[in-house]
């Protein structure tokens, strides 16, 4: 029994052993493995793999199409990290083709079937040589075993220019001897390209630039334009035009008159053609026809000689414009005559011109004589105009004057007619309180005549003895004494007129009766 538990224990410790060593090179293996077997493609790269085992390419084969053949793998890995067995793979890491700013990019395809006879373009998937696409400004992942990238430049066509096409490949037109074909056929298109710039294939096409803004020439070149007079003089011209290729002809104007090698691209040697193809042929042609129908000193008068400017300027435009060429001015600057001629001719001339100078004179003095009077009438007119103008500030001064005069009148008139009304007003008023006043004291004088009356009839109807009465009343609050010696005192006689025969009242015959007796009774 202790024999079998010492062989399980030294199994144990070998099985503990197997995993300890295996968790301490775990972390090893697993570095090694994360190391080696990594790809790490950083930005702006690519990687190349190779192949190391697989199928055999056969001898016409460049590049490995498919992961299952062994060589250089056509499709290059992008930016990231990937994990690849380095015993089956191999692997290259190299910077993305870039394109840089302003040029342009052409693919040469390195792997496929050969071209057929004639042909230099890749125009399909599977073939050999130049591709016809084009690669703009920018970063690509291109296999550089597959493909090389040339750099070229693009074509930039100014303002005012067109782009002429020619197709360097493609297939032959059906008509050999036309100047333009259709598209798509080799050969100078009918179709131009409007200012920009243009990313072409420079081994499939070509574009040539056709200035078409207004240009202007001179033909100042005396045996050139000069011609023989219908009398035999030899007249020596000066001219000058302005012209310009029609744009939507172009492309035919250029084919027409360019005699320039393809790799050249000079527009103003076709400019040059022009002059010495178009303008100077037909501007000599037109001087020699129709100069010499005319007489030398005819020249040198102004009549003709506008006459055949003109006459110029409109053939010119008439044998341009079919050819593709407009002309925008055509001027004629100087004829020079002969001096045999030109002087006789000149000096008749300058005479007419002193005739002309003195009649302008003339009549420039008729003139000024009737400007002058058309002054005076005008300083009349306007003095006439001011004195009636100031007549009719002072008649509306006047009559404004005369309107605020009455307007005030009116007002016053109203007010005093308010017045009188009030007035009016006011003496009825006071008339009525007048009548009011004298009818109270009518009344006041009606109540208190009733009184005396009611106080006469008392004493019997007896006015005067109620006067007597009223009087004693009077004066008997003043009296305290009298005194009187004899009956016929004056004083006395002041109260003998009041008794009257048959009063009742009793008089007092003797002196000794006292004025407060007399009172008392």
């Amino acid at each position: 029994m202790p024999g079998i538990y010492q062989t399980s224990n030294s199994r144990l410790s070998g099985l503990f052993g197997t995993l300890g060593l295996i968790l301490v090179l775990s972390p090893l293996m697993f570095w090694y493995l994360y190391t080696n077997f990594r790809i790490e493609v950083p930005t702006k790269h690519i990687a190349i793999l190779t192949a190391k085992t697989g199928k055999d390419l056969d001898n016409g084969q460049e590049m490995a199409l498919e992961p299952s053949y062994k060589g250089v793998q056509l499709e290059p890995l992008g930016e990231g990290r990937y994990y690849r067995n380095p015993y089956l793979w191999d692997w290259e890491v190299i910077p993305q083709t870039e394109v840089p700013a302003g040029k342009l990019g052409v693919k040469i395809r390195l792997y496929g079937d050969d071209l057929p006879y004639g042909h230099f373009l890749a125009t399909e998937t599977g073939q050999k040589g130049i591709v016809p696409e084009v690669l703009t400004p920018g970063r690509y992942k291109i296999n550089p075993y597959a493909y090389t990238v040339e750099l070229h430049e693009p074509v930039d066509v100014p303002a005012g220019f067109k782009g002429v096409v020619t197709n360097l490949a493609g297939p032959l037109p059906e008509d050999p001897n036309t100047l333009l074909v259709e598209p798509g056929y080799r050969g100078v298109q009918k179709q131009t390209v409007n200012p920009g710039t243009h990313y072409i294939n420079p081994y499939l096409q070509r574009i040539n630039l056709v200035d078409c803004r207004s240009q202007r020439i001179d033909l100042a070149v005396a045996k050139d334009l000069g011609f023989p007079s219908k009398d035999g003089f030899w007249i020596n011209l000066a001219a000058s035009m302005e012209f310009k290729i029609d744009p939507e002809r172009a492309a035919e104007v250029f084919v027409t008159y360019n005699e320039l090698e393809e790799s050249q691209n000079n527009y103003d040697t076709i400019t040059d053609e022009i002059r010495n193809k178009v303008l100077l042929p037909n501007a000599r042609s037109f001087c020699r026809l129709k100069g010499s129908n005319s007489l030398g000193r005819e020249f040198i008068q102004g009549d003709t000689r506008t006459e055949f400017q003109g006459n110029f300027e409109k053939a010119m435009q008439q044998t341009c414009k079919p050819l593709g060429i407009e002309i925008v001015q055509a001027l004629i600057g100087e004829i020079k005559p002969p001096m045999k001629i030109a002087k006789p001719v000149q000096e008749r001339e300058i005479a007419k011109q002193d005739a002309e100078q003195y009649r302008q004179q003339i009549l420039q003095q008729d003139s000024e004589k009737t400007l002058a009077i058309e002054k005076a009438k005008i300083k009349q007119k306007q003095a006439l105009v001011a004195a009636q103008q100031e007549v009719i500030q002072v008649v509306t001064k006047a009559m404004q004057l005369q309107e605020v005069a009455v307007t005030k009148g009116e007002e016053r008139l109203a007010v005093a007619k308010y017045a009188l009304e009030a007035a009016k007003d006011k003496a009825e008023a006071t008339l009525a309180r007048g009548k009011a006043a004298a009818q109270v004291i009518h009344l006041e004088n009606g109540a208190e005549a009733a009184g005396w009356k009611n106080s006469v009839e008392a004493f019997g109807g007896d006015g005067f003895a109620f006067a007597r009465y009223v009087m004693l009343q009077k004066m008997a609050p003043a009296y305290q004494e009298i005194m009187a010696n004899t009956a016929d005192s004056p004083i006395m006689d002041v109260f003998r007129s009041f008794a009257t025969p048959g009063s009742n009242s009793a008089v007092v015959p003797t002196a000794k009766r006292t004025a407060t007796q007399e009172v008392q009774q």
